[in-house]
């Protein structure tokens, strides 16, 4: 989606499943684990070279590694491997279905997980949601949103996003006009014809879009939407909006966010950091340096400690 993106982990050259399977076991049988072994091992190892280790695991031992590493490790250092064991699409789900199961939904998550994909990652979530959870994603999350909300998670969720193909520069000035004589002409914002755009378009195509929106109105589509637009539709919208001109600055925020105020939110900086990791991490954490004047590594040795601190710098900044 960004221009250039740029992971942190890319996996081993000369890998041997079996090989990290047996190394695996050693640490963890017997008395004591072995950390700092299975963080040398799988936060360097990318998403595919992490199941190939699983099946070797299975094959050899008979045993579920995932299982094995949750009854030897514990806390948020067990959050950060566990997710980096499963198939990412099937951890996006996971965090998915946690986020909306419960008391109250967190539409942060929501918007994080869902408003920032292309249409490709998105047929990916659900298609790996109803293999999980044996009922489609887009059900279960309108039985837990409401309003102008849901119904733009829901062209989302059922794939209304079109193909990252060309860029049609004429059809892009109509849209802005439409966005424009949806919002700041008229009395009262008509937030369907937002959700329509924001939602069918490719990400190129979005960008063009609001670099014609910006020539009509003399502001941009984030002040347009934060003046005109409420609530949790207002972030997702932004959220669409930020993505489409840098992924990687608006999942810094996100980290940022997640790092800031009383306690740290856990669940997003392990989510965060383990889903770009393969993706766009390197950038994201440019990004935070350019916009925060910290490195991300620092903030996050500041915030964490411990094992679960090591794997994620081992994660951000691959030795």
């Amino acid at each position: 989606m960004s221009h250039h993106r740029e992971p942190t982990v890319v996996g081993v050259a000369n890998f041997n499943a079996a090989e990290d399977a047996a190394t695996l076991r050693g640490a963890m049988k017997g008395f004591g684990t072995d950390e700092q072994t299975i963080i040398d091992i799988l936060c360097t190892r990318s998403n595919a070279q992490r199941q190939a280790i699983a099946q070797a695991f299975t094959h050899e031992y008979g045993r579920d590694i995932i299982e094995d590493l949750k009854s030897e490790l514990g806390g948020h250092f067990e959050d950060v491997i566990v997710a980096l064991m499963r198939p990412p699409a099937e951890y996006l789900c996971k965090e998915l279905h946690n986020c909306m199961e419960g008391m109250g939904t967190d539409e942060n998550t929501l918007v994080e997980i869902l408003c920032t994909r292309t249409k490709k990652e998105i047929a990916e979530i659900v298609d790996a949601y109803e293999k999980l959870y044996n009922r489609p994603l887009a059900e279960h999350m309108c039985s837990e949103t409401s309003g102008d909300f849901r119904r733009l998670l829901t062209l989302i969720v059922t794939g209304a996003r079109d193909e990252e193909a060309g860029v049609d520069l004429a059809r892009a000035q109509a849209s802005a006009q439409e966005l424009f004589d949806a919002g700041e002409a008229k009395w009262g914002t008509d937030e369907e014809i937002f959700n329509k755009i924001l939602a069918h378009e490719s990400f190129a195509q979005l960008r063009a879009i609001f670099e014609a929106y910006k020539d009509i109105a003399g502001r941009t589509i984030e002040q347009a939407i934060k003046a005109e637009v409420g609530g949790e539709l207002k972030d997702a919208l932004s959220a669409i909006v930020e993505c489409t001109q840098s992924a990687p600055a608006w999942f810094a925020t996100r980290l940022r966010d997640a790092m800031q105020g009383l306690g740290t939110d856990d669940r997003t900086l392990v989510r965060i950091i383990v889903s770009r990791s393969e993706l766009d991490l390197a950038t994201i954490a440019r990004e935070y340096e350019r916009l925060y004047d910290k490195t991300l590594e620092s903030e996050i040795r500041g915030e964490t400690s411990g094992d679960y601190k090591r794997a994620l710098v081992a994660l951000i900044s691959p030795a």
